[in-house]
């Protein structure tokens, strides 16, 4: 059957596939049965990116000659010639710049001197690196609009936020750029934009993917790396290659004995599955989320308990608890400290105040104030209050809740004034309370994609499973894709 090649679509005759369709899984599919070529799938994404870039502010780093170069005879593996996207945090491109968000680092023109394990697994399954993705100022808001150039804009709204920190990855496997972009998730940073975009976002378990080898660990365990997907399949391959202890790592996730693609074949037993939608307000009152937000809930345990699961309302009493924010910011601004720090050594000078946001200085500056002993304090709170969490999943099997409280918010939803330097990490806690515990306690969480509201943007809910537990959570999400296909209305044509 002859193949017909255009500049977005690829396809078999008679029938025509847009390619900005696909999945990572399907694109592969086109490569390994001779439909495409590497070169071809490469072009297209470039082509893309130069189509709706200028819009969106999705991709800030583009890699195109590099990708080009790869193509002509990628490794052999699973994602032989499918084109992805790399954040331009954490992870590092060999060669390429490297900014994670900071101004500085952009003038100067620094780049990496060496793949990341991440990326170097992800190249030997076969992906080829078109660029690099929009974030935040070091990931620190849950957004993409860093000083200094375009935001990353939220492509079912563009006066709206991506979420992030990964809205740049978000947003272009929303609108079809590439099928699959590399996240991380430092408080919610893989499910947050997930949840804005409409795409499927799994954080995995804390030590399940390595940072090696330039890290142990990043905050003490709170950060986790993966992608966003159009599909669970595409998670649970990517979990597949990237799952694993390096040498040097300070500690594992507990090893899954079959391969996470087999796992989503089979059907979960009826689950126990809690759900809640308050949270604690600023004011120590619980708060409910916004009325789109409860309805995304109630959709999704209408939907589960229609598949066999027994849902029921359960708080976690624990994540009630004042002191959570005081202690998990506590070890969060003692990392900002650490990354300015080691962005100018890399600088070769310190980074003064006026070359970043002022919140970004502000938490930096409150790094510093903190003692070795409150540090290991705080951490000492947060593992007792681990301990008590997860005495719920004796009880239950997963937990549900809203990714996010409220719809994608308005670009500047998380900027600060010079008076008032804190005000957008106190926005980003009421924005997204139900995810970053989940960084704290190490277990796996994501975000699906199983509503949008009356304006027609997507409203994320979030399932988190007990620790080591991605097989369940990645069973349950393809039962319920399954039964309600994921629609990505965004993708450009």
């Amino acid at each position: 059957m002859a193949t017909k090649i255009e500049a977005e679509s690829l396809a078999p005759e008679p029938e025509r596939i847009l390619l900005s369709s696909l999945d990572a899984t399907a694109h592969a599919e086109l490569v390994r049965t001779g439909q495409a070529s590497p070169r071809e799938l490469v072009d297209i994404a470039i082509a893309r990116i130069e189509r709706y870039n200028d819009e969106l502010g999705a991709v800030t780093i583009p890699l195109y000659d590099e990708a080009r170069a790869a193509a002509a005879d990628p490794p052999h593996g699973p994602f032989r010639g499918v084109p992805i996207l790399v954040k331009d945090l954490l992870a590092t491109v060999g060669g390429a710049p490297y900014t994670g968000g900071l101004a500085p680092l952009r003038r100067a023109g620094y780049r990496s001197a060496q793949d990341s394990h991440l990326v170097a697994a992800l190249r030997r399954a076969g992906f080829l690196v078109v660029g690099k993705t929009n974030t935040s100022e070091l990931g620190i808001v849950p957004t993409a609009e860093p000083p200094g150039i375009p935001p990353a804009r939220n492509p079912y709204d563009t006066s709206r936020s991506t979420g992030g920190s990964s809205g740049g990855s978000a947003c272009a496997v929303a609108t079809g750029m590439v099928p699959l972009a590399h996240a991380n998730d430092g408080g919610g940073s893989i499910r947050i934009p997930a949840s804005c975009c409409g795409l499927y976002g799994l954080k995995p378990s804390r030590g399940r993917v390595s940072f090696a080898p330039g890290y142990g660990d990043i905050n003490g365990g709170l950060v986790n790396e993966l992608v966003v997907t159009r599909s669970v399949r595409d998670a649970a391959a990517v979990l597949d290659i990237l799952a694993g202890p390096q040498a040097g790592d300070p500690y594992t996730a507990p090893a899954q004995l079959a391969r996470y693609t087999a796992e989503i074949e089979v059907p979960p037993r009826p689950l126990r599955i809690g759900f809640a939608t308050r949270h604690l307000g600023v004011d120590g009152a619980l708060v409910e989320s916004h009325p789109d937000c409860l309805r995304a809930v109630e959709h999704a345990a209408r939907l589960l308990a229609s598949l066999g699961h027994h849902v029921e309302p359960v708080e976690i009493p624990t994540l009630h608890d004042p002191e959570w924010v005081p202690r998990f910011l506590t070890v969060w601004v003692v990392g900002v400290a650490m990354d300015l720090d080691e962005a100018a050594r890399e600088l070769g000078r310190p980074i003064r105040a006026d070359e970043v946001e002022v919140l970004t200085w502000a938490l930096g500056e409150l790094g510093r104030l903190v003692s070795g002993p409150a540090y290991a304090e705080a951490w000492r709170w947060l593992h007792r209050a681990s301990r008590r969490i997860a005495a719920s999943w004796t009880r239950h099997d997963l937990w549900l809740t809203p990714t996010v409280t409220e719809p994608p918010p308005l670009l500047g939803t998380f900027a600060s004034r010079a008076d008032d330097p804190l005000a957008g990490i106190f926005r980003a806690g009421d924005f997204a309370p139900f995810t970053a515990p989940f960084n704290a306690t190490g277990q796996p969480a994501c975000s699906l994609p199983l509503y949008r509201n009356a304006a027609g943007l997507p409203i994320g809910v979030q399932l988190v499973g007990a620790y080591g537990r991605e097989d369940l959570l990645l069973r349950i999400s393809a039962q319920l894709e399954a039964a309600q296909p994921f629609v990505h209305a965004a993708t450009r044509r």
